[in-house]
């Protein structure tokens, strides 16, 4: 076990992960699991759910972490994001392949009659239930603004994003230990909204 695996370079630790160490696979998983939300919100998966969508995207990093070259010019962050985009798309176009699937498995509705909530068809087909969810969600986006002050709030979409301290510090030109406060700060705002 390594006592802070947050002092390694990105390069570092998938050279570490390749040597077989999976502690460092757990602690890569979890500095990029933000990456993986934040790509998953982009997409929808015809006849699956949003759950479904973050577990091609982990799968993606899971082989960005596999296949990442650092020789190349690109980042560790770059190249799992396009892992990433490229495993959801594909599970996408894999859904879409079967879209004519319904009509040609169809059951009349009035054969169906009253058993459809039963089975649960009512509920995954509601527009109204999308559009509330989304709504909720643009909601709880509007409450985190409005508790949050704008360099809180930029400090929070780039750790969702998947950058740890430094890298934020990096990107908005501040020292660590503001960032670290920040950080404090928000998730200790986050809880008062429960």
């Amino acid at each position: 076990m390594h006592a802070d695996l947050k002092k390694y370079t990105d390069n570092e630790l998938i050279e570490m992960f390749r040597a077989g160490d999976a502690a460092v696979g757990d602690h890569l998983v979890e500095k990029y699991k933000g990456l993986v939300k934040k790509k998953a919100r982009l997409y929808y998966l015809e006849g699956g759910d949003h759950e479904d969508l973050l577990q091609e995207g982990m799968l993606g990093l899971f082989k960005a972490m596999s296949e990442y070259d650092p020789k190349k010019e690109a980042s560790f962050l770059t190249f799992a994001g396009l892992c990433i985009n490229r495993q959801m798309l594909s599970a996408i176009e894999a859904a879409g392949r079967k879209k004519h699937r319904a009509l040609n498995e169809s059951v009349p509705l009035e054969e169906v009659g009253d058993s459809a909530s039963e089975n649960g068809i009512s509920a995954a087909l509601d527009p109204e239930a999308i559009f509330m969810e989304q709504e909720t969600e643009q909601e709880l986006i509007k409450r985190i603004k409005e508790n949050l002050s704008p360099m809180e709030y930029g400090v929070l979409e780039l750790y969702l994003d998947g950058l740890d301290y430094r890298q934020i510090a990096a990107e908005m030109g501040k020292s660590e230990k503001s960032i670290d406060n920040a950080l404090q700060r928000i998730r200790g705002k986050l809880k008062k909204m429960r």
